[in-house]
């Protein structure tokens, strides 16, 4: 329970401690002047907690006289009405259940401040409603190839219907329509210990799957426009900034990102839960909106997951916290940076016919990273894309106990690949296997191997010198400037650490 207001947090709704309970306790004699110094002590430490601890005859503590058999209700009541604090009231019922009460200061993690949530209007689609105008009408368009691709990939591979359960979709808006470019299904991460070769994938949750999807479409038309043959140039969607001399998106080019539920993470939060600084659902909403790992396909709050205790484990950042970077570093990652400009989502749309409430999205895409814009370096922004409820794509029920396979695709594929998203490998059944060591084509090593291309094609002789996958990674210099960035100001906000990974697996070359 946070109950002291953080310097570093001019405008969080917490409150000092010691006065609320100078205020609504009544202290038997002796007590407030035994307890009032331990919460005016130390005025520096920025974070307190408040214990408490039930001594129990038999466990080494003194015993105690027999509970009340009737509890005073008006305790409850007040508190209910906002009448009484709530470590008032807990003060108050140790004393009618005669149990001891024991309050001390902790040093805890900086927990995130609570957000001045805004409930946002209505502008979202769904089929029949008028308000919505030419954005719905959009945003209908794309559902409706998303649907139309999607279904016709599958209906090649019935067997595959388990993939089908989590969908994400990249679209890229043209004068010309709308075309669907990469997709991705999956609802789990590796549970594989990190290596040294670049070949398992880590991270199989569908929108991970679909951006890297998107790369590789992305490396294809790189490989276009640095082929010099003006017909090649003319079909490649990147053109040349001659500020920058990076490769920018042709004019009238947009992306929109389509899933089928709310990424894991941030964006899941509970729609009814309300900001009221005083109640726990402030502290829950505080825990939620920060930053989550998976494991497994499991999520976790970075304040409460045990991470230190798997140091070779694969552990990924949740699909919401790679959401919000996507939206600060680009979709275009370290490696492409090297050639384009950071390329961001035009708008993200939730297809999930349960889903009524996108404010977690909201909150974690936009709100957690305000204002940091002017510490990034050139070219890099917080890109804000709208955010609405779409037309779901399907309604394909899946039974849990079938096998956490992911496929992905992108445009220029013949076929779909599968990956077993907890072994990081293609399945042996798969319509598109690389070799017999099923790597995946989404894998990092994958990924060096188009890099270096395109690198030869642009003749870039300074990136093809670089020694590791992580050298060529860190090498872009920008984008490694705007990470730090990013993940301070996370962290300063008091949304949690980002997960630094293990450089195991950076560490190779091809």
């Amino acid at each position: 329970m946070m109950m002291d207001r953080n310097p570093r947090f001019p405008d969080s709704r917490g409150t000092s401690f010691s006065p609320i309970l100078r205020r609504n306790v009544c202290f038997p004699p002796g007590n407030l002047s035994r307890l009032a110094p331990r919460f005016n002590q130390d005025s520096n430490n920025n974070n307190r907690a408040v214990e408490t601890k039930k001594d129990f005859s038999g466990l080494g503590a003194r015993s105690l006289p027999a509970q009340p058999t009737d509890l005073p209700m008006g305790i409850a009541e007040k508190y209910r009405r906002g009448e009484t604090h709530a470590v008032s009231a807990l003060y108050q019922l140790s004393q009618v259940l005669k149990f001891q009460l024991v309050m001390k200061e902790t040093v805890t993690p900086v927990s995130p401040p609570p957000l001045p949530v805004k409930e946002f209007p209505c502008t979202d689609f769904y089929p029949g409603r008028s308000a919505c105008g030419r954005r719905s009408s959009l945003y209908e368009q794309i559902t409706q190839v998303v649907k139309k691709e999607f279904n016709e990939l599958l209906e090649k591979y019935p067997e595959f219907n388990c993939s089908r359960k989590t969908v994400a979709a990249f679209v890229i808006q043209s004068p010309t329509g709308y075309e669907v470019v990469a997709i991705g299904t999956g609802d789990t991460n590796t549970n594989q210990h990190a290596t040294a070769n670049g070949r398992l994938l880590h991270d199989s949750h569908a929108v991970v799957t679909a951006r890297r999807s998107l790369l590789r479409y992305l490396y294809r038309h790189l490989l276009l426009f640095y082929s010099k043959k003006s017909t090649m140039v003319k079909k490649s969607i990147f053109q040349l900034d001659l500020n920058s001399q990076l490769l920018t998106l042709k004019r009238n080019i947009t992306i929109h990102l389509y899933m089928n539920q709310l990424p894991k993470g941030s964006a899941q939060l509970p729609p009814r839960l309300h900001f009221n600084p005083c109640s726990i659902s402030a502290w829950e909403v505080n825990n939620q909106i920060g930053l989550h790992v998976t494991i497994e396909g499991k999520v976790f709050s970075v304040f409460s997951s045990p991470l230190t205790q798997m140091p070779t484990k694969i552990v990924s950042m949740s699909a919401s916290d790679k959401i919000t970077q996507w939206q600060v570093l680009g979709l275009q990652g370290a490696l492409l940076s090297h050639f384009i400009e950071p390329i961001y989502v035009g708008s993200i749309l939730i297809g999930d016919a349960s889903c009524s409430d996108v404010r977690g999205l909201e909150i974690a895409v936009k709100q957690r990273v305000e204002g940091i814009t002017s510490k990034l370096p050139m070219y890099y922004c917080v890109y804000r894309p709208h955010i609405s409820l779409a037309s779901a794509v399907h309604t394909t029920e899946v039974n849990s106990g079938q096998r956490a396979l992911s496929m992905n695709w992108s445009k220029g594929d013949i076929s779909v690949e599968l990956v077993d998203g907890l072994t990081g490998k293609t399945v042996e059944e798969s319509p598109f296997k690389t070799g017999v060591a099923l790597a995946s084509r989404l894998c990092k090593t994958a990924m060096l191997s188009r890099f270096n291309l395109v690198a030869k094609e642009a003749e870039r002789e300074d990136l093809l010198h670089a020694t590791s996958y992580y050298e060529a990674k860190m090498s872009s210099k920008s984008y490694q400037e705007a990470k730090i960035v990013l993940k301070t100001c996370l962290g300063d906000s008091g949304f949690g650490s980002w997960l630094v990974k293990s450089p195991v697996s950076d560490q190779f070359c091809i």
